[in-house]
């Protein structure tokens, strides 16, 4: 089966909204073995969708949209398949008396165009929206299938994994399983002419890369008669790549470097404080983004000037004198200071040029220091992060943070 995404929504077009949904669909299509070859966006706009969906049912089996479920008259996308193939509208009450029942619980008054989201075509199998009011829905006719999901970004995922990922997985007699490898401080071509051979070979489970900010995913992917079977075929694969990228990888099935960091310090019982220069909170942001932080993070202190650095974490005028606030030397005693100032396990500290000005020919834009201490072992590591343009600031400080939380989990490596 391949399949096709047609996110519908004139705000897209616009670009005022980002859409992440066709991303995420993309991402969970091939998780589940269903081929996506192609993509669209079209407006609020009758003749447009009609012919958009024509063209996509013309080359896929099956079509998944966004959008266009709401009670406005620019809410066209249930109408406008039910056209296509011919259904009429109907009313189901369920979905109504729910709906009323939700505005009802939320204070808000039911309208007379709430009503148009209680209609779907003939024969559609209706999937409740839990987080919302506009359902989500299937069609199938002729060979085709056509899943209308709603726009908001948090709608549309817990609907798809709640219920269409279940609908998809009942089609098949086989399940497909998936693991996500995260590698971090190396290339996506490095990653693929490593993996090129291998990655040919495996048929089943497949391996397929994913390069993000920073990183790089493998995607390890298994189709078997049940997910026992399915597991144990990925798990050679699986251990094999860890093994022949151990420098690389930080963990499997982790959502990023600040889950795999809290997760890491809270299995050893440890606690962290960070102190950050150039990336100005980002590193402590980061970390307490995540739920159960409390248990590892004790506090962050932004200095920013050398003034702050001396009374806050007791760096040595003479160390700002003699080597400068962006040093191998300034870092690493603010790691210390940090550390001894909070009492936690593991002291952590940046600092950095991120520009666009500041830098010199000896201290260039993107040098940055990290550091890590623990009281038994010090790392300390230099990064050249300018990628030579404008408007670049925000993208080091990005990956200065990042090469921090790696950092922690290269000193935590020890503790295994």
């Amino acid at each position: 089966m391949n399949a096709e995404i047609l996110c519908v929504g004139t705000e897209l077009l616009l670009g005022d909204i980002v859409n992440t949904n066709a991303a995420y669909l993309a991402r969970e299509l091939a998780a589940l073995g269903i081929g996506c070859y192609y993509q669209s966006v079209v407006g609020d706009n009758a003749g447009r969708l009609a012919e958009s969906l024509r063209l996509a049912l013309s080359r896929a089996d099956m079509v998944i949209t966004t959008g266009g479920l709401g009670p406005t008259y620019d809410d066209l996308t249930k109408e406008t398949v039910a056209q296509h193939f011919g259904l009429p509208m109907e009313l189901h009450q369920p979905s109504l008396d729910r709906m009323k029942e939700i505005l009802e619980r939320r204070g808000r008054p039911f309208t007379k165009n709430n009503e148009k989201q209680a209609y779907f075509p003939k024969g559609a199998r209706i999937f409740p929206n839990d987080q919302g009011t506009a359902p989500g829905l299937a069609i199938e006719q002729d060979g085709k299938i056509v899943i209308m999901l709603p726009g908001p970004p948090n709608e549309m995922t817990a609907m798809f994994q709640q219920q269409v990922r279940p609908y998809l997985e009942s089609r098949s007699d086989r399940v497909l399983r998936s693991h996500t490898i995260h590698l971090f401080n190396i290339g996506e071509s490095a990653v693929e002419d490593k993996l090129h051979q291998s990655m040919l070979d495996h048929q089943n489970p497949t391996i397929a890369p994913y390069a993000k900010l920073g990183e790089v995913q493998l995607r390890v992917t298994a189709a078997a008669a049940n997910e026992e079977e399915a597991e144990a075929m990925m798990k050679p694969v699986i251990d094999e790549i860890c093994t022949q990228f151990a420098d690389y990888v930080y963990g499997v099935d982790v959502k990023d470097l600040q889950h795999a960091v809290v997760a890491r310090l809270t299995e050893l019982g440890k606690t962290i404080a960070v102190a950050e220069s150039c990336t100005g909170g980002m590193v402590a942001s980061r970390i307490t983004d995540i739920p159960g932080a409390s248990q590892v993070f004790l506090c962050g202190a932004v200095t920013y000037s050398n003034e702050s650095k001396t009374a806050m974490l007791g760096v040595s005028p003479k160390t700002l004198e003699e080597h400068g606030a962006v040093s191998r030397q300034c870092a690493l005693e603010m790691a210390r200071g940090i550390r001894a100032a909070s009492g936690a396990d593991i002291g952590l500290s940046t600092t950095g040029i991120a520009g666009p000005g500041g830098g010199t020919p000896q201290k260039p834009v993107g040098l940055v220091y990290v550091a890590a201490v623990d009281g038994a072992e010090e790392k300390v590591l230099e990064l050249h992060l300018s990628r030579g343009y404008d408007n670049q600031r925000e993208l080091i400080r990005n990956w200065a943070s990042m090469y921090a939380l790696h950092l922690v989990l290269e000193l935590c490596k020890k503790d295994k």
